[in-house]
């Protein structure tokens, strides 16, 4: 299986699994559109530094050869299934109020200090 395979593959269950498994439908919220320009950025950052130093070198036999910023676009394709993964994941606990314990402010296993 080649890289773009494995991505497109990684973008279409990550689609699926927001609109039909866990059903928060993130890709239709215009909230998930506006800011994640702001996530593919920084994604665009770290791969150019990694691919334009040559830290991190891609077959040219398993990409489709079209680059931004050094890196192959298959790249941002894995990224959005990453994000789109992680966020709709987050936002499906918070809707069945899943949360870590305790809770930030909670104390710990040392005692608080009273402010005066």
């Amino acid at each position: 299986m080649s890289y773009t395979v494995a991505a497109l593959l990684g973008v279409a269950g990550a689609v699926l699994v927001d609109l039909y498994v866990l059903r928060t439908r993130l890709v239709c919220r215009r909230v998930f559109w506006a800011t994640y320009p702001i996530i593919v950025f920084f994604q665009l950052v770290s791969n150019g530094i990694l691919t334009g130093r040559r830290i991190v070198r891609y077959d040219p036999d398993a990409i489709i050869g079209l680059r931004l910023v050094h890196a192959p676009v298959e790249d941002l394709f894995f990224g959005f299934a990453l994000v789109l993964l992680t966020l709709s994941t987050w936002v499906w606990l918070g809707r069945r109020g899943v949360q870590r314990g305790p809770t930030a402010g909670a104390g710990g296993r040392w005692p608080r200090r009273r402010e005066r």
